[in-house]
């Protein structure tokens, strides 16, 4: 048992009754090394700092005295400073089921969850200077900016943390379901947890889980490139790229964090290859799309048409919507950066202008057409790339 206690990464602890530790192991000693620590026969709440003290001695009386399992994040003291530790904590039982203690695994919150945190923190701390900037015109160049962040960021920020917290969710079955198997469970036992716990359904949905967030983590990845690209001279160097599936990805993107019922409709057609920045193409379709999305309203049976087609040397998308359109008194002004028809608070008046700015470094252009349907319609010309 102790080879096996050595091998796990995570910090594990046993202590008995009186919540003193009777054995260690995993990165107990790498964590705790720093602050020299002699751990065995120590209060283990002693390993946290004294305001996770309190939160801590409650879960561990918790689970030896109810037996049942808890997981509690505290702040433990490593002697280089505070930490922060998710710890699962199970009872231990002896031969007769009686409670003498419990087992404590110890998992350092991840890269992941710190870096959402510092993004909503950022996010928060952008929206706010928004307001100052838009009453501001003199900063209006860094408007653009927090602009920019504070609208394209929020949608994967929201995907990334949903999957990580139905990642954490799934960790926490299967840790308890290990820990039965550990601690010497029957196998009808073991059969009955795994139902109980639903962790074949777990088992699917974990892929998904990982894939989705490594997709929100991608995309935050690209805006903030895409971001930096803006606020820097000159072009990046310019690929051949599938504008239909880069279409496709972009509207996906916009379809999954609106809570407007609306049908995107993709009109089969021309496949037109662009030449360009895939990732900064997305961005124009995003905003064109949300825009499209905001404008409906109430309109009846919204609907959202994306249309590719080849125009002599030009990949070209059209964006229309089926809503009131755009009177004619206010078409020309469309473009201008802080313009916007949307109520306060609900838009800048940046997207197009953004947009309209990239299609250009494209070598294209970003036009209004008003809809034969009534609605809107944003026609996106590219140069044509190369055919595959």
């Amino acid at each position: 048992m102790s080879s096996v206690f050595r091998s796990v990464s995570d910090v594990l602890v046993v202590v008995d009754r009186g919540q003193r530790i009777e054995q260690t192991g995993g990165s107990f000693d790498t964590v705790f090394e720093a602050a020299g620590t002699r751990a065995l026969g120590g209060r283990v709440e002693d390993l946290a700092t004294e305001a996770s003290r309190p939160e801590f001695r409650a879960a561990l009386e918790q689970v030896i005295q109810k037996r049942d399992f808890t997981t509690v994040e505290i702040e433990v003291d490593t002697g280089q400073g505070a930490a922060p530790l998710e710890l699962s904590i199970a009872p231990r039982l002896d031969e007769r089921g009686k409670s003498v203690g419990a087992v404590i695994v110890g998992r350092p919150v991840g890269e992941l969850r710190r870096a959402y945190s510092e993004l909503e923190a950022s996010h928060r701390a952008l929206k706010e200077a928004q307001g100052h900037l838009v009453r501001n015109e003199k900063l209006a160049s860094l408007g653009r900016l927090v602009a920019g962040v504070a609208h394209e960021l929020n949608n994967p920020i929201s995907f990334v943390y949903a999957n990580t917290h139905a990642l954490e969710k799934y960790a926490t079955r299967f840790e308890t379901y290990f820990d039965a198997v550990q601690s010497g469970a029957t196998r009808q036992d073991l059969v009955a947890l795994r139902r109980d716990l639903k962790l074949d359904r777990d088992l699917k949905n974990l892929r998904e889980a990982i894939n989705g967030a490594k997709d929100g983590a991608e995309r935050v990845r690209d805006i903030v490139e895409d971001l930096r690209r803006l606020s820097a001279e000159g072009t990046s160097e310019a690929v051949d790229f599938d504008l239909v599936t880069t279409t496709r990805t972009a509207a996906d993107w916009v379809v999954r964090g609106t809570k407007t019922p609306v049908k995107v409709v993709f009109c089969e057609g021309a496949h037109p290859i662009a030449r360009g920045n895939p990732g900064h193409v997305q961005q124009i379709v995003m905003n064109l799309v949300q825009n499209a999305i905001d404008a409906l309203g109430e309109t009846e049976n919204p609907q959202v048409t994306l249309h590719h087609e080849i125009d002599g040397a030009h990949a070209v998308l059209r964006v229309t919507d089926n809503g009131p359109g755009i009177p004619e008194t206010i078409a020309g002004s469309i473009f201008d950066p802080f313009f916007t028809t949307k109520p306060v608070g609900k838009g800048t008046g940046l997207g197009l202008s953004i947009s309209t700015k990239i299609a250009q470094e494209h070598g294209g252009d970003l036009r209004y057409e008003k809809s034969a349907e009534g609605g809107s319609c944003f026609r996106l010309n590219l140069p044509k790339g190369k055919d595959r």
